[in-house]
Order: C-alpha cells, then sequence, then structure tokens
C-alpha cells in the first residue's frame, strides 16, 4: 500500500479512536498460544458500531483487516499481520422471551465461555456445552465452534454479517452452511479476499432449571480437564478425519512429547500443542508439518487444519 494512503488511513482512525490505534503491537500477548510476531496496526473496539467504523475505513482504504477475538484456533506468524488488526471486545448481551424459549443476542466480542455461564445462571440451556471452550461468539460463529456432541449449528438462530462493499445483513442458520467446524464464511477465507465480518448472532435457549444446567456443565469441565492439557495452546490443531481422532493418530504414529524448541506435543492430549516457554510460531508450525507426514506416511490419512495460520508467512 502507499505510504500516503497508510498515513490517511491511520489519521482518519486516529480521528475515530484516539490512543487506542497502536503501532506494531506484539499479538503474542493476545493469542492463547503466546506466539505471534506484531501487528502493523492495531485498535481496540468495544462495541459493534466502533466494530463496524474501524472495518469500514479500512476496507474502503483498501488497508487489510483481520478481527481477533480471543485468540484462541489461531496460529500467528512470527511476522506479524500486515494492515490493520482489530481486538474486537463488542460484549454487549441481551435477551428476551420467544414462545417457549429465550433468544440470547450477543455481539461477536463476547466471551463464549462467559456467556455460557451466564446462560446457565439465568436457567438457559443449550449452551453448557461451550464451557471452558476458549474464544468469542465471532469466533464461533465462523468455525461452528462444538463439544460434548453440540455446536453452533444446534444453537444459532441467526447472525448479523458486515459484507465488504456492501454492508450488514442477516443470517439465518439455513445460510451458514454449517459442517464439522466449518461454515460459509471459513471456507470462503482466501488470501488477499477481504473478509465478511460477524456483528452479532442470535442464539436459541431452553429454560431449565439452573441446578440440572449446572450439574450439566460441571461434568463437561471436569472432562475437559481431565482429557485436555492446560497451558499455552491454540486449542485442538487438527480436525478429526472422518471414523478417527486426531490426537489418537498423532499419538499412535509415536509423536506425544515431540518437541521442537520450546513447542511440544502434549503427553496428555496429541492433538494439543503447546508453547512450553518461548517457543516461536515457526516452532508450532514445524510440529504441524511433522505431525501431517507422519499421519499421511504411516495411515494414508491427510489431516486437516482445524487452527487458521494467520500473518505473513513465508512457506518454502
Amino acid at each position: 500500500m502507499k505510504l500516503m494512503t497508510t498515513l490517511h488511513t491511520v489519521e482518519r482512525l486516529r480521528a475515530l479512536f484516539g490512543d487506542r490505534l497502536a503501532i506494531s503491537e506484539p499479538l503474542a500477548r493476545h493469542t492463547t498460544a503466546r506466539v505471534g510476531g506484531p501487528a502493523e496496526l492495531f485498535l481496540s473496539v468495544s462495541s459493534t458500531e466502533e466494530l463496524l467504523a474501524a472495518v469500514e475505513v479500512a476496507y474502503a482504504a483498501g488497508l487489510p483487516y483481520f478481527i481477533l477475538g480471543g485468540g484462541s484456533n489461531i496460529l500467528v506468524a512470527d511476522a506479524g499481520i500486515s494492515g490493520l488488526v482489530i481486538l474486537n471486545r463488542a460484549r454487549k448481551v441481551s435477551f428476551r422471551h420467544s414462545g417457549a424459549g429465550v433468544v440470547c443476542t450477543a455481539e461477536s466480542g463476547a466471551n463464549l465461555s462467559a456467556l455460557a455461564r451466564q446462560c446457565i445462571s439465568r436457567g438457559l440451556g443449550g449452551l453448557e456445552w461451550a464451557i471452558g471452550v476458549p474464544g468469542t461468539v465471532g469466533g464461533a460463529v465462523v468455525g461452528n465452534a462444538g463439544a460434548h456432541g453440540s455446536d453452533m449449528d444446534a444453537t444459532l438462530l441467526a447472525a448479523t454479517i458486515w459484507e465488504p462493499g456492501y454492508g450488514a445483513r442477516v443470517y439465518n442458520r439455513e445460510e451458514m452452511a454449517y459442517g464439522y467446524r466449518t461454515s460459509v464464511l471459513k471456507r470462503d477465507l482466501a488470501p488477499g479476499r477481504a473478509r465478511r465480518v460477524v456483528l452479532s448472532a442470535e442464539l436459541r435457549l431452553t429454560p431449565e432449571p439452573v441446578d440440572v444446567l449446572t450439574a450439566r456443565a460441571d461434568g463437561f469441565t471436569a472432562h475437559r480437564k481431565e482429557r485436555q492439557p492446560g497451558g499455552a495452546t491454540t486449542g485442538s490443531m487438527f480436525k478429526n478425519p472422518e471414523n478417527f481422532y486426531a490426537g489418537y493418530l498423532i499419538d499412535t504414529a509415536g509423536l506425544k512429547g515431540l518437541r521442537i524448541g520450546d513447542a511440544v506435543i502434549s503427553d496428555k492430549h496429541a492433538n494439543f500443542f503447546v508453547n512450553d516457554g518461548q517457543a516461536t510460531a515457526e516452532d508450532i508450525r514445524a510440529l504441524v508439518a511433522e505431525a501431517w507426514n507422519s499421519v499421511r506416511d504411516q495411515f494414508g490419512i491427510e489431516m486437516e487444519l482445524e487452527v487458521e495460520l494467520v500473518g505473513d508467512w513465508a512457506f518454502e
């Protein structure tokens, strides 16, 4: 991008957001794996209106933009991300009765696990599966997040989504074309293509006793703690291939505990790659390549990443 265009865009963003616009913000502090280089431009927004204003300024200027939520399910390159990174902290939540149920409207920056707990405390069932799931509502809508036999596809009524060049419109659940950990939004991602942006989501909930919901959520939490490692990870690295578990395949390939630099494949669950200190994104990517190649060579299965590689990667 031409320097004058960039300077004009920075001036416009500063006029709207003041000192909240940062230059060369380290992204390692904003990702769950604790890796990632700097964002060329970095801005935190706290409402849907601010999110919309920031993305429209960037799009109009031809400035690449990336929406960062909870920082899970992504691996940011050591070289960082060019353009504008928008940290989405739009978290407003409201509830309304609809027939026999309740509809929860949540802004896309709302923490998914915290929202699940809020629903449980109100005696509203449907999101217990999200207890302990990292990330935001927006990320969950894009990736069809799920756990314990349920997912966003089972919960979503509609999502309000900003489309580059067209503005905001409502997608119903059918239009999201959900599949296993994917949606029309995720399938549409391509290098150089402006991304659609989730602004808010409507979720269908059902009244249930708080103690029943709490017991269910506690069971899910105990299962997660028993099966998954703590520490700095992206979350599940690979999607489960049909009829297999990715963790089982990586474990059976003999890769549990494999270390490259400070990145290590967890001894507790082989589909989790842990930053055990000062790992780089390239350390983790090298482990990903090792796991993918080993599983393909030993079992003839080509695994698909669940985590998105983001930023300025230099592939050989």
